[in-house]
């Protein structure tokens, strides 16, 4: 569990946010073929579902490719907590990816490496407004995470995330000062199937706002990923190829309604 100031900052830059005026918000608007910056969905489609939520995407590492003209100046102390708060994770994710590979009997490294000297760590700040049909619109739709590691902040007062299992929903249940860790496809891969990546949404609220800070890490784009070689054998073998890039094969496909994990099988 995280210490409870280190929420209440992060949640409350996330509101200040979202109560900054339209006209402010517009200055870092995302472009209309990137995903970084604020705004919604990125549209590829005149038949695409759009997600109820509103949402700033930032690149966090490598630091040298940070978009600081993408970074809000206001509220005065965000970058500084933003920073903080990535930076916390990035520890937490480092060790959780260690812990991984040692329960599968590999060297402690073993799946971190596969990340590279230079892999990405990104942060999703993301706003669900009040929705009068609930019953016919997500605040985010049906997916699987493209990344490595995701680990959530939740609001601490209105629940949202649900998880798929054995076809039905679960709902997530909140624990104010507790992070939801999500397991990313790219992860599955590594781990040769063994480690799921999950089916989630996000349900919208009829009455209420709700919050979510989502940081994720990736391999370096370019850096080839596949089933780490301890996994494989007679009684497991290889069940995915390697592939570079994963995160841009998974966006593909979930525009087109697929599902990306299985287009990389073997």
């Amino acid at each position: 569990m995280l210490p409870d100031f280190v929420c209440r900052r992060v949640r409350g830059i996330t509101k200040q946010l979202y109560a900054l005026p339209i006209e402010e918000k517009k200055k870092y608007s995302r472009a209309n073929d990137e995903a970084e910056g604020w705004g919604g969905d990125l549209i590829v489609s005149r038949k695409q579902v759009i997600d109820w939520s509103d949402r700033l995407t930032l690149k966090i590492l490598p630091e040298d490719e940070r978009r600081l003209n993408l970074w809000p100046q206001g509220p005065t102390d965000f970058r500084e907590i933003l920073n903080d708060y990535a930076m916390k994770m990035k520890s937490i994710l480092d060790l959780l990816i260690k812990a991984i590979a040692k329960s599968l009997d590999l060297e402690d490294n073993c799946l971190l490496n596969q990340f590279g000297d230079w892999a990405v760590l990104s942060a999703r700040i993301n706003f669900y407004p009040p929705c009068p049909r609930p019953d016919q619109v997500l605040g985010l739709k049906t997916r699987s995470d493209r990344s490595g590691m995701t680990v959530l902040l939740q609001d601490k007062d209105v629940e949202g995330l649900q998880v798929l299992k054995d076809d039905q929903w679960f709902k997530v249940p909140i624990i104010p000062y507790a992070l939801f860790i999500n397991v990313g496809d790219q992860m599955q891969i590594m781990s040769n199937g063994i480690i799921k990546s999950p089916v989630h949404r996000a349900v919208t609220n009829p009455e209420k706002q709700r919050i979510s800070v989502a940081v994720a890490t990736k391999p370096e784009e370019e850096r080839e990923i596949g089933p780490a070689d301890g996994l494989i054998d007679e009684k497991r073998p290889r069940l995915y190829r390697n592939v570079k890039n994963y995160a841009a094969i998974n966006f593909e496909c979930f525009q087109k309604g697929n599902v990306a994990i299985d287009t990389v099988k073997i």
